[in-house]
């Protein structure tokens, strides 16, 4: 099957080898090579939210956590309006 742009296609954590069941989403994007709709998303376990989310944040990517099945569709540098 084919998973269209915004379908979760699992529902498992995406820390590497974590099997729990994914419950928030880390939705993130590297501005280099990205503008703010391309909106990349780990899918992230209780446990593992924090560590994902540290993950990218530090690098310096826009990121932002939300419950899974939650579609963001755009993620401004900090400091851009969002209007």
């Amino acid at each position: 099957m084919i998973s269209l742009p915004g379908e979760i296609s699992g529902t498992r954590c995406s820390r590497s080898g974590c099997r729990a069941e994914a419950t928030w989403a880390v939705n993130w994007r590297n501005p280099r090579i990205h503008g703010p709709e391309r909106v990349k998303v780990w899918l992230a376990c209780d446990e593992h939210r924090d560590f994902l989310y540290d993950f990218v944040a530090q690098r310096s990517f826009p990121v932002s956590i939300t419950p899974a099945g939650v579609v963001v569709e755009s993620l401004p540098d900090p400091g851009e309006s969002t209007a």
